[in-house]
């Protein structure tokens, strides 16, 4: 059964606020990359000879080749592993403003841990897959970079040049610390405050964008007409709501209760509401459309209407 992490048991201290939730009920987790490079620069005699044919200076040139063909069917499997992780990782976790981290409920972090080792054996797979077909990739490079071309640019074998890393680092001030150094240990404290505190602000603003593309989106695709016809829309655009329905309530710290009324408010509209029966029915088409158009305008009004804040968004 879902559970927002306000249902967990917390500690009583955990009810001062919406930081003070996060810190108690999650854990910070981190997904890093060992990737293989497929683009190299050109060395400076090959960039003066590109510049020679433009009639331009090598200094003045920036150039580089591409080492392998990326949109061969093995490599794209290896790089739809990582953006399956990737992808996963997102959806069961909340923004945290430092680069690579976000928060996890500490309850998922077996099934995180367990997730993750499953996407790097599926990873393993994919390149043993890929380096089967090494050769023939090299070949064809050969053909296409020409004299420029340079065997020592590639490894004998694509084997431990990819894996899928994860760990779960400590975001707290380290006790040791307080026994140390108190005024220190009492900066840091304040200075994770203040993190946690922005981890509220941009899982806000997450929520609040993310329900706003899939509200527009399924708006604009139910309203009006092409060509005299329904607009033709996918399943996804109904089912991304409902799947973002049950995340939200999984992660939701319950921070702003005019998101939440709008969350729930969008809920109710396409509750039972199937994607064929959208497609079948022009009055329900209608209504249900007309409803959205109302949470749309309402989610731009909250967005408008937040102050604006001096968060350093690092990339997530």
């Amino acid at each position: 059964m879902n559970q927002s992490i306000l249902d967990e048991p917390q500690p009583a201290a955990s009810i001062r606020g919406p930081a003070e939730r996060l810190r108690t009920s999650m854990a910070a987790a981190r997904l890093s990359f060992t990737w293989l490079g497929v683009r190299k620069s050109l060395t400076a005699v090959q960039k003066n000879r590109a510049a020679d044919s433009f009639g331009a200076e090598g200094k003045f040139l920036s150039a580089g080749k591409k080492l392998l063909d990326t949109t061969h069917p093995a490599f794209k499997a290896v790089t739809a592993v990582r953006g399956r992780a990737v992808a996963f990782w997102k959806g069961v976790s909340l923004p945290y403003p430092e680069a690579g981290i976000r928060l996890i409920r500490q309850s998922e972090i077996t099934d995180f841990d367990q997730r993750m080792s499953e996407f790097q054996v599926e990873l393993e797979t994919a390149v043993r897959e890929l380096d089967r077909h090494f050769e023939e990739l090299k070949s064809a490079a050969r053909i296409r970079l020409g004299d420029l071309y340079d065997p020592a640019d590639y490894p004998h074998s694509l084997t431990g040049l990819f894996a899928i890393e994860h760990d779960f680092p400590a975001v707290e001030p380290p006790n040791y610390l307080k026994r140390l150094n108190p005024e220190v240990y009492a900066q840091e404290c304040q200075r994770v405050q203040q993190r946690f505190d922005e981890a509220v602000q941009l899982a806000e603003q997450a929520f609040l964008e993310e329900l706003g593309r899939l509200v527009e989106h399924l708006t604009e695709r139910l309203s009006g007409q092409s060509d005299g016809r329904p607009k033709v829309f996918r399943d996804t655009a109904v089912s991304n709501l409902t799947d973002f329905f049950e995340r939200f309530q999984q992660l939701n710290v319950r921070s702003n209760d005019q998101l939440d009324a709008l969350v729930e408010r969008a809920q109710q509209i396409v509750s039972g509401v199937a994607p064929q029966q959208l497609r079948d029915n022009g009055n329900l088409r209608q209504k249900v459309a007309s409803q959205l158009s109302g949470v749309q305008s309402s989610l731009e009004g909250l967005l408008l209407d937040r102050p604006r804040r001096n968060i350093l968004r690092r990339a997530q």
